[in-house]
């Protein structure tokens, strides 16, 4: 630590570098991060891709909207095709398609969604998988290995993700298994035979207790990770925590690496988050929302597209708004597609969506470089509701 900011304690992975080009250190900041698949000018929205595909979205429609980075699953991928099957297929970019970076999530969040089928220890955790029922045995050590075989650009060590509501000694437990596999993950990829340029990203836990969370904090930056995740948010906590937890988890993190806050987007939770100095995103809600007929507007409300005041509007379902969807077709037409369930509805409202938080994210990194970051906060209302 230097002048007190939290510093991490050794260069980045060869082939991968960050630098903050504008704006705070500790936030709002923009950034810059090189991977060998290219430049990811944060703060940055990755579209999640979870089965290798973001749904119903082309690669190069992804690049048309904007998109630097996407985020694909480890347990997903181990599960069906098997990490073996897409490295014999050129890996994970090949098999996808996409020329761009990858991250990965290392499985941690299937520990708290898969609860059910699952047992956890600090060996690891062992998986009844959701697909057949296969015994599927996870530690960090095995989670590495996988991602490294995939060829990811990215790879996240494993970690404990509890459920919201946890007491204080559960959040504990979680965060101390957290810390243990985070160190193993890096005893590992010190014997690891060589792989393609991978970066690898410790995960902080802690619950909403800011104690824990810096303890936590404090002790991942003695370990040299490429950049730092805030976990255990949005998994069922009330709004108001989650916003809290937000800077209080930020605050103990090198400010010399990529912050990436995982599973959270919305307009309001970018602004606190880019604040704190986040600089990477992740999120199904753009795509998942599209697919139930919600849409989203620049200014942070929704539109309902199935409603039938939009059966004969002519106009776009944004003005100003740069996507294919806007700048092509009506309300009306959309409105239609989905009625009659129409695949090209959900593409075309999942490109939408992704394009609302990829222009947000380009504002709010015009306005740090510019310094208004002041009036473009001003700006941005959140709608009750």
């Amino acid at each position: 630590m230097t002048d007190g900011v939290p510093r991490a304690t050794a260069p980045m992975t060869e082939g991968f570098s960050f630098e903050v080009v504008a704006g705070d250190v500790r936030g709002p900041r923009c950034g810059r991060l090189l991977t060998p698949h290219g430049a990811i000018d944060t703060p940055a929205f990755m579209p999640v891709g979870t089965q290798g595909t973001v749904k119903g979205v082309s690669p190069e429609q992804l690049r048309q909207i904007g998109t630097s980075i996407v985020l694909s699953n480890t347990y997903h991928l181990a599960v069906r095709p098997g990490s073996k099957s897409v490295r014999s297929l050129g890996g994970l970019h090949r098999f996808m398609g996409w020329d761009r970076p990858i991250l990965t999530d290392s499985g941690g969040f299937q520990v708290f969604s898969l609860a059910d089928l699952r047992s956890i220890d600090d060996e690891g955790v062992e998986f009844r998988t959701h697909v057949d029922g296969q015994l599927l045995h996870l530690t960090p050590e095995k989670v590495l290995d996988i991602q490294a075989e995939l060829g990811t650009d990215i790879a996240m060590a494993l970690d404990h993700c509890p459920p919201p509501g946890v007491g204080r000694d559960e959040a504990a437990v979680a965060l101390e298994r957290t810390q243990l596999w985070a160190r193993r993950t890096i005893e590992h990829r010190t014997k690891m035979k060589k792989w393609d340029p991978m970066a690898v990203f410790g995960i902080l836990q802690g619950g909403v207790y800011e104690d824990l969370r810096q303890e936590g904090a404090e002790r991942l930056r003695q370990l040299p990770f490429d950049g730092f995740a805030i976990g255990g948010v949005s998994v069922g906590e009330d709004r108001e925590t989650l916003l809290a937890t937000i800077p209080i988890s930020a605050r103990g993190l090198p400010v010399d690496r990529p912050r990436y806050l995982m599973g959270v987007a919305g307009l309001e939770e970018f602004i606190v988050a880019i604040e704190s100095g986040i600089d990477l995103f992740d999120c199904v809600i753009p795509t998942r929302n599209a697919r139930n007929a919600t849409l989203f507007l620049s200014d942070g409300s929704v539109l309902r597209i199935r409603n039938s005041v939009h059966r004969e509007d002519p106009g776009p379902l944004e003005e100003d708004c740069d996507c294919p969807a806007c700048g092509t077709f009506s309300r009306g037409f959309i409105h239609h597609l989905y009625l009659r369930k129409e695949m090209l509805g959900y593409t075309l409202g999942s490109l939408h969506n992704l394009r609302v938080f990829h222009r947000f994210l380009e504002s709010a990194r015009e306005a740090v470089k510019s310094g208004g970051w002041a009036e473009f906060r001003r700006q941005v209302t959140v709608p009750a509701g």
